[in-house]
């Protein structure tokens, strides 16, 4: 395989993902020099930020239903 397309196929993988240039240039720098543990242990952090943050918007959303039902129950 060609390794410039392999590159490129996983920077677009990054960058779908939400990594930032930071991140990307580590990982790719730790599968570069063949630690892909270590560039597994960058996308584990990103994975978790994301995820704090989807945490994050549900607790908005459940408060704002919450809202909406409440309201709802007092407009005639």
């Amino acid at each position: 395989m060609d390794v410039n397309k392999s590159d490129d196929a996983i920077i677009q993988n990054l960058k779908d993902a939400g990594c930032d240039t930071e991140t990307i240039a580590n990982v790719m720098s730790d599968l570069r020099r063949g630690d892909g543990k270590s560039g597994l242990k960058r996308l584990d952090v990103h994975r978790k930020k994301l995820l704090d943050s989807l945490h994050r918007e549900q607790k908005c959303i459940d408060c704002l239903d919450y809202l909406v039902y409440r309201m709802s129950g007092t407009i005639k």
